[in-house]
């Protein structure tokens, strides 16, 4: 089956990423294996991060793609394949994944949303930042090591106690 996915050049997106095993911790435990899948392929197909989150079990990134390439879904495949092939194969596989020589770490499909408005990238931005928090995680947004929102800091953008009253402001997810 081939999933439709928007093709927009020069677009900005939100991803949510997730494991297969939503119980497992491999996404921090194994965090350079994952910044090298990550850093590989995004020095081979570039784009600008503007935001990403690394939880236990899954992860949010925002990107905005080159003018000239709306190709979000081959960076994808290529981080996870290449995360997937720096892991010991230890993972349960189920015989539909065995059937297509496939590994059991990633569920299949993940999360795409096209940015529409600075409105809509703000509030996308804020939840990935705060995605740690919400999870329990970490008290503060600026306590969690994986995420981008040590550079807003560090660019000022941001107060290392930004959103230290979460509950109150943002609540959930995002609507799109």
């Amino acid at each position: 089956m081939r999933y439709r996915r928007a093709h927009s050049p020069g677009g900005t997106f939100f991803f949510t990423v997730n494991l297969a095993d939503r119980t497992s911790s491999m996404l921090v435990d194994r965090i350079d294996a994952l910044r090298d899948a990550v850093g590989t392929t995004l020095r081979g197909h570039p784009c600008t991060v503007l935001a990403w989150a690394v939880m236990p079990d899954h992860m949010h990134a925002i990107w905005t793609l080159p003018s000239e390439d709306g190709d979000y879904a081959t960076r994808w495949m290529l981080i996870k394949q290449r995360f997937s092939r720096a892991i010991p194969a230890r993972e349960v596989i189920g015989s539909s994944r065995r059937k297509k020589d496939e590994r059991g770490i990633w569920q299949r499909r993940y999360w795409e949303h096209e940015i529409r408005s600075q409105r809509d990238l703000d509030r996308h931005v804020d939840y990935v930042h705060i995605n740690p928090v919400k999870h329990g995680h970490t008290a503060r947004a600026g306590e969690w090591p994986y995420s981008s929102i040590h550079r807003y800091i560090r660019q000022g953008i941001l107060s290392s106690d930004w959103a230290c009253d979460f509950t109150e402001t943002l609540g959930g997810e995002p609507s799109a």
